[in-house]
């Protein structure tokens, strides 16, 4: 029986190593394509990639949340490469499911999983870095403000240049500050640039901001009122962002405290008894399963966590 596991272990290992490659190229599907010659248009317009950017783009909501998320994180990888890798994840955790688990359950339960970690592993990077610029968003809408009085009322890309120039900005809100620039000068679509922004920020007064930048850009209305109003409104509500922060820092060490329970207890028990939580937790069926069900539980608890967190923010 122990020999067994050693093969199960070690076809899974090969099984990974085999599909390693395949999880590369799937991450490097990106801006590849824009250079191309315009000759291969048709052929690759018959190619998997682009049959599955199509069936993507048809979705709406999917391919967009797809495309924002990767967009705002400035990653380089295109939604058609995401969900490449997680199909790729969703066939080896089926097949290492029913090869650890001997079940249905288990194939589909690992499958899953590890179909749904690339896009939740974006998503805490996301929230992350939404976090780091909450506190600092108040100084940055300052910034702005002091340089759409100086560029002249009414020059919303005159401003954002005249504040990407000064580089008084640091970490990702600088990032952030710089492609809604990039984006307003080049993309052509202002829609899409300030809903990617209002991404990257991912808080109420975000959104605010942005809704104050689309009534300029789309109406060419003064909005010196409005950024004053904001940022006062900004002021007197910063020990509550302060307070609101701690309870999202509070959120997310909650998720991964069944991680380490779960490491603890199993610590403890091939600590004391080796040879007999081996033969449970290892080879016997019934243990695998209290495995993967703590194992589900606990996935489901980090999304869960990411949900709250990003509905608080």
């Amino acid at each position: 029986m122990p020999d067994a596991s050693w093969l199960v272990l070690a076809a899974s290992i090969l099984l990974c190593l085999t599909l390693l490659p395949l999880i590369a190229s799937a991450l490097r599907f990106g801006d590849d394509s824009r250079l191309a010659t315009s000759r291969l248009d048709y052929r690759r317009g018959r190619s998997l990639r682009e049959r599955l950017r199509r069936n993507l783009e048809r979705s709406g909501w999917l391919y967009r949340e797809l495309r924002d998320t990767l967009d705002a994180l400035q990653t380089g990888i295109r939604p058609e490469g995401l969900v490449l890798l997680s199909l790729l994840l969703l066939a080896l955790g089926g097949a290492g499911g029913a090869i650890l688990f001997l079940s249905l359950k288990g194939a589909l339960m690992l499958g899953l999983m590890l179909a749904l970690t690339p896009y939740a592993v974006l998503k805490m990077m996301l929230v992350q870095r939404q976090l780091q610029t909450r506190l600092e968003f108040l100084p940055a809408a300052e910034l702005f403000y002091q340089c759409y009085l100086v560029a002249g009322q009414r020059q919303i890309r005159g401003a954002l240049r005249r504040m990407v120039e000064e580089n008084r900005l640091h970490g990702h809100l600088k990032a952030s500050f710089e492609q809604l620039y990039r984006n307003l000068c080049v993309r052509g679509d202002d829609e899409a640039s300030l809903r990617l922004f209002s991404a990257s920020l991912g808080h109420l007064w975000g959104d605010y901001f942005v809704q104050i930048l689309r009534v300029a850009i789309s109406e060419g209305h003064d909005i010196s009122d409005n950024l004053h109003d904001l940022i006062s409104d900004m002021r007197r509500a910063r020990r509550a962002n302060e307070q609101e922060r701690h309870k999202l820092l509070e959120i997310r060490i909650a998720n991964f405290t069944p991680v380490l329970f779960l490491g603890l207890f199993l610590g403890i028990n091939f600590r004391y008894n080796p040879e007999s939580s081996y033969r449970y937790y290892v080879l016997d069926p019934a243990g695998r399963d209290i495995l993967l069900n703590a194992l589900v539980l606990i996935f489901a608890s980090f999304v869960m966590g990411l949900w709250l967190s990003r509905k608080r923010m």
